[in-house]
């Protein structure tokens, strides 16, 4: 998941960086790119396991049919984003570079190192460089790379995603219908009910507890796994 700051979104923009990315045409919703970062503790859980996204928390793109061109833009775009990650295989240099590791005293079967800079432009144009997030796993001697999480604002339309990456080789996600405590949380609050992996997902039974019910919280994210073998195993969750 990525928690960001709107504050440190804003100090990004007003730094020049050049960019050769191509201009989205839509960028709608842009300051809805993730929520307050008191939904931080429910993302960490969502995190730290190991488990396959389904449920009433998550959504994906509709699986669209195969056209003549997919499988090699798909193609093309991991191997840009490859290349361009060459470096930060020294998760060091990652840091160095403003990608912040998200909650790595919490054991997590992918440890995602976020750029707040990357994660705001990411919301008006797509760039196979720059992705929002850096996902590494843990070893005896730091991090080792993985991969990569692209991220696009919650109201992207799924043409618009499917025009970032094609939706007939890769499923954007989202996490959707959760309700969470209205006074805050606290050490008492129950995550059978709450949260990411909650039991209540409609507006009405969280209306019904004195909840605040969320449609959607962050944006559409897609992980990318480079040194996986086949579109099946590199784009997947």
């Amino acid at each position: 998941m990525v928690v960001v700051s709107l504050v440190g979104l804003w100090h990004g923009v007003i730094r020049s960086e050049p960019s050769t990315a191509t201009e989205d045409e839509e960028a709608p919703h842009q300051h809805e790119l993730m929520e307050e970062h008191h939904h931080e503790q429910g993302a960490t859980e969502a995190m730290t396991e190991t488990h396959p996204h389904i449920g009433p928390h998550m959504k994906r793109t509709t699986r669209r049919p195969l056209t003549g061109d997919d499988e090699a833009r798909a193609a093309r775009i991991a191997q840009t984003l490859r290349d361009a990650l060459v470096k930060y295989q020294d998760y060091r240099l990652a840091i160095k570079d403003g990608f912040e590791p998200f909650h790595p005293e919490v054991t997590q079967p992918h440890y995602h190192f976020t750029s707040k800079w990357r994660g705001f432009k990411a919301a008006f144009r797509f760039n196979p460089t720059e992705p929002t997030s850096l996902l590494y796993k843990k070893t005896a001697t730091g991090y080792e790379l993985e991969g990569a999480m692209f991220t696009a604002p919650k109201g992207m339309s799924e043409e618009r995603l499917n025009q970032r990456v094609p939706l007939s080789i890769a499923q954007w996600h989202a996490h959707v219908n959760l309700c969470f405590p209205r006074r805050g949380i606290t050490a008492s609050t129950d995550w059978t009910r709450f949260g990411f992996k909650g039991t209540i997902a409609t507006k009405e039974a969280c209306d019904a507890v004195g909840g605040k019910f969320y449609a959607q919280v962050f944006g559409w994210m897609l992980h990318v796994y480079l040194f996986e073998q086949g579109p099946e195993r590199i784009w997947t969750h």
